[in-house]
């Protein structure tokens, strides 16, 4: 007996099918950090976000964008393009190959850079710029020449933070009619011709040669008025030494002229005498350095009369020690104070 398809079933069975396979092209499941631009015939109709999602086939479509990327091999950049309906909106680093720049005194530098940008609005990068990882490659190298083109090369060394700032202040407006986002702008690498390094190192040795002759000279100098202060303190305290010790004998020597007159009698020949005898004492006490410097010593006249006063005044009074130690006793006064007044 054979069996009889109605084509009833094969109708439904046709449906089903169909049904099947509209289901399969209608589920989408967009993933985490994804979103998809539909288009429903031809123009823009909504952005699915993460999660499952329908739409309807043959009429609803994901539109593609194009991305550009450069896959390193050795020193070199291959670019490589893709058309993709999924767009990521996490952060996407672009390594774009080194430029050549020119700075403002003429040195041309090869300058490799890496731009950080994210999609923050998917539809204006669909719609509003054709190639939208090329524009914003090519705007970055623009204005990096722009930027590197005002500086000097010295200048750029020290300041490759600042570069990076106005590198992305400049793509900021541009970038964000595209829907995207410039987080940082990173120059990674400068290279220069072999004759710049060569007079740079050149230069740095001059710099640190400089900078130790002048290290060395500003110790020697530092030096140099220190040990001035210090003989000039050290003069100073020497004067105020010899000054308080002459005021100091001056004073014991007056106490003991005094002291010598007070006892003799205040008369102006017991003054000469006094005064005689004085010099002669100094002169006593030179006399051994005299004969240190040669053979013969000649006295002068004055210093006869004056040691022959002396003799004179021992003769008749005595020393004027021994009188003042008389003197000191009868008025009573201490025996340190009679020693004081002979040493002097």
């Amino acid at each position: 007996m054979e069996s009889v398809i109605s084509p009833g079933l094969v109708i439904s069975l046709i449906f089903v099918v169909i049904g099947i396979f509209i289901i399969a092209k209608g589920l989408v499941i967009v993933r985490q950090s994804e979103v998809m631009v539909i288009e429903r015939l031809g123009s823009f109709n909504r952005v699915l976000e993460s999660g499952v999602n329908i739409i309807i086939p043959f009429i609803e479509r994901p539109r593609a964008i194009i991305m550009t990327r450069y896959v390193r091999l050795g020193d070199e950049y291959h670019p490589s393009s893709s058309f993709e309906t999924r767009i990521d909106r996490r952060e996407t680093v672009m390594d774009f190959p080194g430029q050549p720049v020119v700075t403002t005194d003429n040195v041309t530098v090869n300058i490799n850079g890496a731009l950080y940008y994210q999609i923050i609005d998917p539809r204006r990068a669909v719609y509003e710029v054709a190639n939208m990882s090329q524009a914003v490659e090519v705007l970055a190298k623009t204005t990096l020449r722009s930027v590197v083109g005002k500086m000097e090369l010295d200048k750029l060394f020290e300041s490759r933070s600042e570069v990076n700032n106005a590198i992305q202040a400049e793509m900021e407006e541009a970038a964000s009619k595209w829907g995207v986002k410039l987080t940082r702008v990173e120059v990674q690498d400068i290279s220069m011709p072999e004759e710049v390094e060569e007079a740079m190192r050149l230069q740095m040795a001059a710099e640190r040669k400089r900078r130790a002759t002048v290290t060395e000279a500003e110790g020697e100098k530092s030096a140099a008025i220190a040990m001035a202060q210090g003989q000039r303190e050290s003069a100073i305290l020497n004067a105020e030494g010899d000054k308080e010790s002459a005021i100091l004998r001056a004073q014991g020597e007056q106490e003991s002229i005094r002291l010598v007159l007070s006892a003799i009698g205040d008369t102006e020949d017991n003054k000469q005498t006094v005064i005689g005898y004085l010099l002669g004492q100094s002169y006593i006490k030179v006399l051994p350095n005299m004969a240190k410097e040669g053979e013969r010593v000649f006295v002068p006249y004055e210093s006869s009369a004056l040691l022959g006063s002396m003799g004179m005044f021992r003769e008749l009074a005595g020393s004027p020690e021994d009188i003042v130690r008389q003197s000191v006793k009868q008025d009573g006064l201490r025996g340190g104070m009679v020693a004081s007044a002979g040493n002097s």
